[in-house]
């Protein structure tokens, strides 16, 4: 999941140093956890998140971290980070999508006060459905803003997306009428409409903004927020939400905001689920909003929960024939594939490895592509043996190498490293006794 850089990079340091004092700390107390709770606290207060969520989600996370014991092999300082990850993914709502119709035109109506870069948008979306696979039409109705309709045009050509618009009428309902009409028959998945920005005090646009909900009768109204305004961001979409109810929130500009945290949470609290967030100036910075893997990334990690499962499924393996043969350093070529396969299963090994308190940011990006590269050429590799070479890798000698190199695809030289790094693997995990979650890295050889 790509999105900018700078994101919140405030919470993120925080949150991050947050992190560290529970991997560095000598033993988890209640002295700690409380210091942990203030250094929350601080964190979120400094991205402007409302007071009162604040100490809620704080309260939770005290209570939690004294009193939970940790599930079967996740150690206490894990079980300390996966207890912070689900309460700020809580504060944040829950994954939300919207469900398309199939054999009928889905219409959007997409609200936001002036400047909240709705037009720009409504352009990013009908890109990021049509990258999906959906037709998707626009009808631009701002009327209000000069050159929103040649904006909306300018952008949506990049997409072959058809936009419907009227330059000289000012009337927006009947333009969203002209143009339900114009794209009536033909065969498109997703209608878009692009309404005036407008401020939530002028009450003759809200008043229009309801006639243009009563002419589209809309599958969903999306309200577009900015995201540098923080707490606000509830006051508005309230009211939004009593005159059009709004289905979705799209937040934009959460490139570098201090308020973006507050934007985030406040728009949580309306109910109103987030679900699409713009991390960026192009087109394609455009995303879908999921909170947990949003939290991974303020956290410098990947989805904890694809990490959690996995030390799950490992542990469970534990009175396994297989697990045995690994911990006891018997280990063959089959059993090393399948710790590859348990692995890949997380998603990137960048992913994986951001996932793991302690290991976050401690393995620098061109090592990981390195690593990931390799991962892909050892399956290769590992599938052009021999049964009988799986099942005992001392077999390989220099005639079979080359064999098994032309097999792959990969050089002699490629399939010698990985000989070597099984065999490391093999004698950690003798040592290791293939229990610990770190003993996940050195069955791959990466320990």
């Amino acid at each position: 999941m790509r999105g900018s850089i700078t994101m919140l990079d405030g919470l993120k340091n925080s949150l991050g140093d947050v992190l560290k004092k529970i991997v560095k700390s000598s033993g988890i107390d209640e002295e700690l956890i409380k210091d942990l709770s203030k250094d929350v606290q601080r964190a979120l207060l400094q991205s402007d998140v409302n007071v009162r969520l604040v100490l809620e989600i704080t309260k939770h996370l005290e209570e939690r971290a004294l009193n939970e014991t940790p599930p079967p092999g996740l150690s206490r300082k894990d079980h300390i980070v996966k207890i912070l990850y689900d309460e700020l993914s809580k504060l944040l709502g829950n994954e939300s999508d919207f469900d398309f119709k199939p054999g009928k035109q889905n219409k959007i109506i997409l609200l936001g006060i002036q400047g909240s870069g709705k037009t720009t948008v409504t352009s990013k979306l009908a890109k990021f459905l049509t990258r999906q696979g959906y037709k998707v039409g626009v009808i631009g109705a701002d009327t209000y803003r000069p050159g929103a309709l040649v904006q909306l045009r300018t952008m949506c050509e990049k997409s072959n997306v058809e936009v419907y618009g009227e330059e000289n009428n000012k009337d927006s309902p009947h333009i969203v009428k002209n143009g339900l009409k114009y794209f009536e028959g033909q065969p498109l998945d997703v209608i878009l409409i692009d309404t005036a920005g407008r401020h939530k005090e002028e009450q003759d646009l809200l008043e229009e903004m309801d006639r243009i909900n009563k002419i589209t009768e809309p599958d969903l109204a999306l309200l577009v927020i900015d995201g540098t305004i923080g707490q606000q961001c509830y006051n508005q979409a309230e009211a939004f939400h009593k005159t059009i109810p709004v289905g979705g929130i799209i937040i934009t500009k959460l490139d570098s905001s201090a308020k973006g945290g507050g934007a985030l949470a406040a728009s949580a609290a309306t109910g109103a689920q987030i679900m699409y967030i713009g991390t960026g100036e192009r087109i394609d910075d455009l995303e879908k909003f999921s909170p947990t893997r949003f939290v991974g990334r303020l956290l410098g990690m990947g989805d904890i929960q694809a990490v959690l499962d996995l030390a799950k499924r490992l542990e469970n393996e534990g009175d396994d024939v297989r697990m045995k043969r690994i911990s006891s350093g018997k280990m063959n070529m089959d059993d090393f594939f399948y710790q590859l396969e348990e692995v890949t299963k997380v998603g990137s090994l960048k992913g994986f490895l951001e996932s793991m308190p302690g290991l976050s940011g401690m393995v620098k990006d061109d090592q990981l592509n390195q690593m990931e590269g390799r991962v892909s050429k050892w399956r290769y590799i590992i599938q052009s043996m021999t049964k009988d070479e799986k099942a005992d890798p001392d077999l390989l000698n220099s005639s079979r190498i080359k064999r098994i190199s032309r097999g792959s695809g990969w050089p002699e030289g490629e399939v010698k490293e990985l000989l070597k790094n099984y065999k490391n693997s093999k004698n950690m995990m003798k040592a290791s006794k293939g229990r610990q979650m770190q003993g996940t890295l050195r069955r791959m050889g990466l320990g």
